[in-house]
């Protein structure tokens, strides 16, 4: 056999230029030069982003907060009946995390374990928690926020990540919970602040954050950044991208207070297919003739399978318009308008690694097999939003019973356009030599096919929240939403293929009528919950609650396929949660601790009968376990985040989902554990890391032979120290899996590709302050 090498490509035309470095290191160090920076605690709202205090003399480290944004949520963490993790800027700013994706692994169980399908390269936050996709559940400020793309926080002030059913708060959603994104916004106090980081793998990027009072009671705020960088452990891939966001604050010291933010971003990625599972293990070979394939050694997780003419840009823009009114200290008027746009256009040249894709001119030789890239995938997509969303809170009684209610309406229409791409003129991807690609190819030829698609949903929601307090001890909390929807989806596509229309009289690959269909009903929601406070820093609650998932609810798009749960002939799918639980609080609210045990049951799941071949509405899925999690600071110098939960899946009733005919539920750790502490000494020095352990996954059932079943499990530990020298300057560096582990991160379902785990690498950050 003969010698096999990694050759490392060269960077595509794309590569940064000094002209970029310097438009990044004056984006970082060019900042005006505000007034003395305070926390971020102030009085323009009543907000409950509490991920700053202030205390004199001394900038106080926060990782959590004490209460989430939202006003449907009427009381602090502590006496919410819910696992609902808070996850604030000093802490994924403090790890060097850059996309949502990034700062959710501070919370156990949720990542991005799924690569997707076949040639259908997931892409930006493909998010599952708790054994489900729930990417469609993804809000900016309490607005549902709708994309497959990669969601930058540099203009995050906190995330929230609910567990369980979240249909009574957001509507439609997936059956284990949801996440919402907590942006900056103008406040009455001057701060700069800009930081600066480069790193492993020609890592570049640039933040600035500048807030300035003007007038009497207002201020206006504007985020920066820009970023122009490999990623770590891959070859060629890219990750570029920039973004301004501003908000303008008025009258923040009066009872009506009125923001308005905009923000834009643009992306410039050259995104990443993955790497073949060949020798992972668990892997076989494919073809039973050619036993020598489940031999061979496994290729570099380097290597990079796609082409120099790949892409992935996306733009995407947000306004907003938030009006407060304050009655009195208990009772606030509140309603938001928004517009949001997001636009992805995308090519990937995918494979798989089924024995037909696999060449083999000398068995005896790995280095002379190449791999067939046969499956460009394409995507030009917008996803649109406009809403107007009104919420009153109120407090009535006195006494030993007060009732704290929160009710709203909310408008939206959400709508959809795509438009068809693919191969023209016969063209024919080169294929990559297995062990040896080659990004550099010619000869590609693409373009639109003239088919495309159109979804909207209107949506008109109303709800009610009351937690009623009886004495000092007892709390009862209830929630009901209704949804009245109206969904329409229509789609052209080349007859003959894959999902296509049949042809009849027409020509292969004609572009033809193919889905038209709607799709309206009325989503019933409720919660309900109670609570008991043994002691004014202590609570014990059980709480159940139910959501649901219409059909297109995730995507908007809806299906004409008897299998698929977009079929506007099925109802929505249905979870209900029963959580029990216990909240602790310490060191005056600096410290909460948590933990819950919690059951998950899903219906409506579809499921083809073994008899008739025919697909019905009957199968169910559960998940259960526990989640302990410890937030904020042990003391004054030593802060914590740490969460571990137990998945225990099953399929009820349908055939098994798992490769390996099991009855557990794919891409989901059965264990899941993170934490993230540091301390901080007197002398200026930050010392700290963090450890994750992912349980092993199984993969998705279908009909690839040979590919592994399942992935193993794996630690990562990463570290980090950081040295103030001068009351605004601090230097960080954070290094990332510092034992250098092999892990797979993610795996497509029939197990031909899989997404390496980032291997040991290293970030400097510079860091403004004033």
């Amino acid at each position: 056999m003969s010698h096999i090498k990694s050759r490392k490509h060269p960077r595509p035309s794309t590569a940064r230029s000094l002209g970029t470095a310097s438009l990044l290191t004056g984006l970082a160090l060019a900042t005006p030069l505000a007034a003395h920076a305070t926390g971020e605690v102030s009085a323009d709202s009543d907000t409950k982003t509490l991920d700053h205090v202030e205390v004199v003399g001394q900038r106080v480290k926060r990782y959590g907060a004490d209460e989430v944004s939202s006003p449907k949520f009427t009381q602090p963490l502590l006496d919410t009946t819910q696992t609902i993790q808070v996850i604030g800027s000093d802490l994924f700013n403090e790890q060097g995390a850059t996309s949502l994706t990034e700062a959710l692994r501070n919370s156990p169980g949720v990542g991005t374990f799924y690569v997707g399908e076949n040639g259908n390269t997931t892409t930006g936050d493909a998010i599952y928690m708790r054994g489900f996709d729930s990417s469609g559940s993804i809000f900016v400020d309490g607005v549902r926020d709708l994309g497959s793309i990669t969601r930058d926080v540099f203009n995050i002030e906190q995330i929230e990540v609910e567990k369980g059913p979240a249909g009574t708060d957001t509507g439609r959603s997936s059956p284990t919970g949801a996440i919402n994104l907590v942006t900056k916004r103008a406040r009455l106090a001057d701060a700069t602040s800009a930081s600066l980081s480069f790193g492993t793998d020609d890592q570049l990027r640039a933040t600035a954050d500048w807030n300035q009072t003007f007038g009497t009671g207002n201020a206006f705020r504007i985020n920066l950044m820009a970023q122009d960088s490999g990623v770590p452990g891959r070859d060629v891939v890219e990750r570029n991208r920039w973004g301004i966001a501003t908000s303008f604050g008025f009258g923040l010291d009066g009872d009506t207070r009125i923001h308005l933010d905009l923000s834009h971003v643009e992306q410039n990625n050259l995104p990443d297919g993955g790497v073949p599972t060949i020798g992972l293990p668990g892997y076989s070979s494919p073809d039973p003739t050619r036993p020598e394939i489940g031999q061979a050694p496994t290729v570099d997780p380097e290597n990079f399978y796609g082409t120099l003419k790949d892409y992935d840009d996306v733009t995407a823009d947000m306004l907003t318009l938030n009006i407060e009114h304050r009655f009195s200290d208990e009772t606030v008027l509140r309603n938001t308008t928004r517009w949001g746009r997001s636009h992805q256009d995308y090519m990937l040249t995918a494979f798989m690694g089924g024995s037909g894709n696999i060449d083999t001119p000398d068995l005896a030789d790995p280095g002379s097999w190449t791999l067939t890239r046969n499956l460009p995938t394409f995507k030009d997509q917008r996803y649109s939003i406009a809403t107007n969303q009104t919420s009153l809170t109120t407090r009535l009684g006195s006494g030993d019973v007060v009732h704290d209610l929160s009710t709203g309406l909310e408008i939206t229409r959400e709508e959809l356009d795509s438009a068809g791409v693919g191969v023209r003129g016969g063209s024919a991807w080169p294929v990559a030599n297995l062990y040896r690609p080659d990004a550099d190819v010619s000869g590609l030829d693409w373009g639109s096919t003239g088919a495309g698609a159109d979804g909207r949903t209107d949506t008109i929601a109303v709800y009610l929240f009351d937690t009623m307090k009886v004495g000092d001890r007892w709390q009862f909390n209830g929630g009901l939403r209704l949804d009245r929807y109206d969904s329409a989806f229509s789609n052209t596509a080349p007859c003959g293929g894959r999902g296509g229309p049949a042809c009849g009289s027409a020509p292969a690959g004609t572009v033809l009528p193919n889905v038209d269909a709607d799709s309206s009903d009325t989503l019933f929601n409720w919660k309900v919950g109670a609570l008991f406070k043994p002691t004014p820093a202590s609570s014990l609650y059980a709480n159940y609650a139910i959501s649901q998932q219409p059909p297109g609810g995730a995507s908007l798009e809806l299906s004409g396929s008897a299998n698929n749960a977009n079929n506007p002939i099925f109802d929505p799918q249905e979870a209900s949660t029963a959580e029990i639980g216990a909240k602790w609080s310490f060191s005056e609210d600096a410290l909460l601790l948590s933990a819950a045990l919690y059951d998950t049951t899903i219906e409506n799941e579809i499921v083809q009968d073994p008899v008739d071949q025919q697909y019905y509405q009957n199968g169910e899925k559960r998940v259960r376990g526990i989640e302990i999690s410890a937030v904020g600071q042990i003391t004054e110098a030593w802060s914590v985040s740490a969460g571990f939960t137990t998945m225990d899946t099953e399929v009820v009733e349908g055939p098994p989902v798992a490769v390996d005919g099991s009855d557990e539920l794919t891409y989901t750790p059965d264990k899941a554990f993170t934490a993230w502490s540091t301390y901080q000494f007197p002398f200026g020095l930050t010392v700290g890391g963090g450890a994750r352990y992912s349980g092993q996954l199984e993969r998705g059932r279908d009909g690839a032979v040979g590919t592994p079943a399942y992935t193993e499990d794996y630690w990562v530990f990463d570290a980090v120290a950081s040295y103030a020298f001068g009351p605004n300057w601090d230097v960080r560096l954070n290094v990332y899996n510092v034992f250098d582990e092999e892990y797979v991160a993610a795996i497509n379902k029939s197990g031909y590709r899989y997404t390496p785990g980032q291997p040991r690498s290293a970030l400097v950050t510079l860091n403004y302050r004033f």
